[in-house]
């Protein structure tokens, strides 16, 4: 596995331990590939991290990179929205991120993913 970028469904499976997650995580562990957490989708994920243990341990990984919300990813998800029609800044960004990174996008949401890139790769739950 090259390595995996998680939306907000991701987190938010991950953080109630729904079991494909937490094998896929722990597969990637194993073979050291990276995990993209797009900061646009932890925003949405965490609600109280004190109580939300797995999310924290993700996060401070050595094989975990929160990416940021920076001026030339705004660019690219602001191209991106109005190429696509749509308005969703966090989908868009969780789609930039796993372009640069060519990986596959852990989702709660394929339908809303293929809307802005019919051809990004998807691990649907």
């Amino acid at each position: 596995m090259r390595g995996v970028t998680l939306d907000a469904g991701g987190l938010i499976a991950l953080d109630r331990d729904e079991r494909r997650v937490v094998v896929l995580l722990a597969r990637a562990a194993q073979t050291s590939a990276r995990v993209t957490v797009p900061a646009t989708a932890l925003a949405q994920a965490v609600r109280r991290p004190e109580r939300q243990v797995r999310l924290a341990r993700l996060i401070r990984q050595p094989t975990t990179d929160v990416v940021a919300l920076d001026r030339l990813d705004a660019t690219d998800v602001g191209r991106l929205l109005a190429a696509s029609g749509t308005s969703d800044i966090t989908d868009a960004h969780v789609v930039i991120c796993a372009r640069r990174r060519d990986e596959h996008v852990v989702t709660s949401d394929p339908d809303d993913l293929r809307l802005l890139d019919p051809n990004v790769r998807l691990i649907p739950l």
